[in-house]
């Protein structure tokens, strides 16, 4: 078993050892090049939180602006809905251009700011009658004192995200005693002090790595882009309402690019960053010709130990050890099983033995029954496994391509547009599946069918994502959704899927009912008592566990890219968990479906669904785990966690439930067509 480990996971690392970055830039993929002094455009995106799981508006906290106001940058479908904010920013930065502490703006973080602001929201009144209501207020007197944005965002663990030529910003931590440099997405907003005071990050030291570009002469392209966040108590003094300041600022020092994290401000709680704050930053450009513009994007993927062979490719192997497993007993036992079962239902009788009236005994005497419609809602059975099928479509051509290196990582918002679209376009296998199901089941309402197929899915996941949507709203955060968008996804909806599944549909009633090797009859077998081990509730609890423990840890990693905001782009990896979860939920549930017609059960029909469908509990089981470990306390983000996971959850449910009930249905078919029945 140890070798067989060894070997498999031996195989993985040399299949999949090569350059991180060939799967991200195609061929075809041009990168930008500038020439000297040529402006380099630095762009801001959403503030982050690993803590509230809301993003939040750049612009939202009063950060300084250019000056001819934020411009917003072209979005796709994608991004609008994963909530990035792309938008111009006032720092001017040119290639190979240094900068040393450049003065941006004079910014007023303070109870002053953070008073008005309250007061438009409370009263919503205009300048005058604000100060008439503001009289005797004494609640709000005391909530403005203690209320300060800036520092609640720091205290939330909010972070900047900043974009250079496509490339995210990295914070970098350098630990002097193993000289050794760790990589972080984005920089946090602020820090806390010992005593609970918050301090607001006023200084960027902006570094760029570039080389020369290898086909333009004079031309050099960005490689890297990191920023090392200060808080830099700035010595400045106003006259007559206007700020005054020596350039180059007292408080940096000249012999060093490297400045000493100072306090904001001293003081209590309630007086945190408060007062006028002097923005500033730092530009160095380092020429580097080690680092390719191809492999430029390997720190930000290798920031949460994703390609970490001993634990990454090591379950992936222990995975495929555990499939392999299944699928050695799943022949051994019902192979040899069947083949002395059909020897023996297909043995001719002699005299002696028709005289000793040998009776039989086994799945064989529920073949009038086993192909009989479920008792409980076909219909519903139809839509299911219609929904499913289109859900496993879209995953599959989502891997396939993001695996190809179209859904990079550097295309931002590519990812969901591409679920959203391949979605769509499967309505039409959703229609097929459905009605051709529901056909054989001799269901009458086709419309019906077809409708709940279309709808039933789409409008549970678009109801938690309106309430969603509408927390996002009440937190001013940028997970809203604008309405233009949402009236583009009720158009892909409606517009697109919807007609494609009724498509679908139409030539699915127009193929003859499903044929099965023996015929059912009009009266019904009586089930016997069944064992304890084959009621319901336990084969539905066994049955999700070994297609769970196939993706057991690459889920850990796709809930790190969902909710802390890491790079998931192992997809070559995710196409061998998916392989491995479809294979062991087609072989879990063939082996329950046997070993419950042994026990003259016909009743397979949603019962297969739900033996390989439980996995899905496991996975909101451990999504619950999960977000114990982030220690969140807001009841919106209770909503925002366990709403979409829950929905993910369920689509889970409808995919391998679907490859359960597909594959209990062929080994059916198979194993009554090799039979003979009178």
């Amino acid at each position: 078993m140890i070798l067989c480990h060894r070997i498999i996971l031996t195989g993985l690392v040399l299949l999949f050892r090569g350059e991180k970055a060939d799967g991200f830039y195609l061929p075809g993929v041009s990168p930008q090049s500038f020439e000297e002094g040529q402006d380099v455009k630095l762009k801001v995106n959403k503030l982050t939180s690993s803590k509230t799981l809301f993003p939040m508006d750049y612009y939202h906290l009063p950060f300084c602006q250019p000056i001819d106001g934020p411009k917003m940058e072209h979005e796709n479908l994608g991004e609008l809905l994963a909530g990035d904010r792309i938008q111009s920013s006032p720092y001017a930065l040119q290639m190979k251009k240094d900068k040393y502490c450049t003065t941006l703006c004079v910014s007023d973080l303070g109870e002053k700011e953070d008073y008005q602001m309250l007061s438009r929201k409370f009263f919503k009144t205009s300048e005058s009658d604000r100060e008439k209501k503001m009289h005797g207020k004494k609640n709000f007197h005391a909530y403005s004192h203690h209320f300060n944005f800036v520092s609640q965002a720091i205290r939330r663990g909010y972070h900047h995200n900043w974009i250079v030529d496509n490339l995210p910003a990295a914070s970098k931590s350098e630990d002097r005693d193993t000289v050794t440099t760790s990589y972080f997405s984005g920089f946090p907003v602020g820090f806390m002090g010992i005593d609970g005071t918050t301090y607001i990050n006023n200084h960027a030291n902006i570094e760029i790595s570039y080389h020369p570009s290898d086909t333009e002469t004079g031309k050099y392209r960005v490689v890297r882009f990191t920023v090392e966040p200060f808080s830099i108590q700035h010595e400045f003094k106003e006259v007559d309402g206007a700020i005054i300041f020596d350039n180059p600022l007292d408080s940096c020092r000249t012999d060093a690019t490297e400045h000493t994290s100072f306090y904001m401000k001293s003081g209590s709680k309630s007086q945190v960053a408060y007062g006028d704050v002097l923005f500033t930053y730092d530009v160095i450009w380092k020429e580097d010709l080690n680092l390719k513009w191809a492999s430029r994007w390997d720190i930000y993927l290798s920031m949460d130990d994703v390609v970490d062979g001993s634990i990454h490719w090591s379950s992936i192997a222990q995975s495929m050890v555990m499939v392999i497993i299944l699928t050695c007993v799943v022949a051994c036992v019902l192979l040899k099983n069947l083949y002395r079962d059909i020897s023996r239902y297909n043995k001719v009788l002699t005299d002696e033995e028709k005289a000793e009236e040998m009776d039989e005994f086994g799945w064989k005497l529920v073949h009038a029954d086993v192909f009989r419609p479920p008792s409980f809602s076909p219909m519903l059975l139809s839509a299911a496994v219609g929904s499913g099928v289109q859900l496993i479509f879209m995953t599959a051509l989502t891997i396939l391509f993001a695996a190809l290196g179209f859904l990079n990582p550097s295309f931002r918002g590519a990812l969901l547009t591409s679920l959203l679209l391949f979605y769509s376009f499967m309505g039409v296998a959703a229609g097929y599946i459905s009605s051709r199901l529901y056909k054989t089941f001799k269901g009458k309402k086709w419309q019906v069918c077809t409708a709940l197929t279309a709808v039933g899915f789409p409008s549970l996941t678009f109801s938690v994502f309106f309430l969603v949507d509408m927390v996002a709203v009440a937190h001013h955060s940028t997970d809203a959704v604008p309405f233009t968008t949402m009236f583009v996804l009720v158009l892909l909806w409606f517009g697109l899927s919807v007609p494609l599944v009724f498509l679908g549909s139409y030539f699915g009633y127009k193929k003859p009912t499903l044929e099965y090797p023996v015929v059912t009859s009009s009266i019904p077998r009586e089930i016997p008592e069944q064992p304890w081990y084959l009621q319901p509730y336990v084969t539905t609890f066994i049955g999700g566990i070994l297609p769970y423990l196939a993706a057991f840890v690459e889920l850990y990693f796709i809930l790190s890219s969902m909710w802390m905001g890491l790079y998931y782009y192992v997809f070559g990896a995710l196409s061998f968990v998916f392989i491995l979860v479809i294979l062991a939920s087609a072989e879990v549930s063939i082996l329950i479906t046997y070993f419950q017609l042994c026990s003259e059960n016909y009743n397979w029909w949603w019962r297969s669904f739900f033996n390989s469908g439980s996995a899905a509990f496991y996975v909101f089981l451990q999504s619950i785990h999960y977000f114990l470990s982030l220690q969140h306390n807001s009841f919106a983000t209770y909503i925002l966690y366990f709403g979409y996971m829950g929905v993910a959850c369920v689509g889970l449910c409808l995919m391998l439930g679907s490859v359960g009930f597909f594959a209990s249905l062929l080994f059916n078919k198979k194993i009554f067509a090799a039979v003979k029945v009178d």
